[in-house]
């Protein structure tokens, strides 16, 4: 992707593309599952499907190359979609882009108590200082993790952060879909 900024490692150079693609979109997506794979053992076991996806010779042989995967059920929570998942050996690891209302930490005092998971996505859609976030998640094989959070109320490619535990909870999920 032309605007996808360097980055250190193959991993973070792979959550920042899955971004750039899902940001191309727009906001209101649902969430989208990716397989991450070793370019290079793509390019050597898959040619064509290496060609189709524009990895010619001269792209990075250290790469993760995303390949996005069926649409996730929106009827089925994720966290019991990703319970059933199970990937192949060449799959090196996978990704998730998923869109959310985040609360800042001080509204965590106002929470009402006893309130149903409905009630509780009500009143943080209500809430006046909720702020909707996309996060890209990715996780290999090996326990290694990187992240990506836009907030749609700055969405720029400059004002991505990326850190490898901002979401925890979500990395772990992705981790447990390579367990055997």
């Amino acid at each position: 992707m032309s605007n996808t900024p360097m980055a250190a490692n193959p991993l973070t150079r792979a959550v920042l593309e899955i971004d750039e693609y899902v940001s191309g979109l727009g906001w209101d997506q649902p969430a989208r599952l990716f397989a991450l794979v070793d370019t290079a053992r793509l390019r050597a076991d898959e040619p064509s499907l290496a060609d189709r996806l524009g990895l010619g010779e001269e792209s990075e042989s250290s790469g993760l190359t995303p390949i996005e995967q069926d649409e996730v059920p929106t009827g089925k929570p994720l966290d019991e979609f990703l319970a059933t998942i199970a990937w192949p050996d060449a799959v090196a690891g996978c990704a998730l882009a998923v869109e959310r209302l985040m609360l800042p930490p001080s509204a965590e005092a106002q929470v009402p108590q006893g309130l149903s998971e409905a009630e509780l996505t009500k009143w943080v859609a209500e809430h006046p200082d909720r702020q909707e976030v996309r996060m890209t998640v990715a996780v290999l094989r090996d326990g290694t993790r990187e992240s990506a959070l836009r907030l749609r109320e700055k969405d720029s490619p400059t004002e991505v952060l990326t850190g490898s535990d901002l979401v925890p909870g979500l990395a772990e999920a992705l981790s447990a879909t390579f367990e055997e």
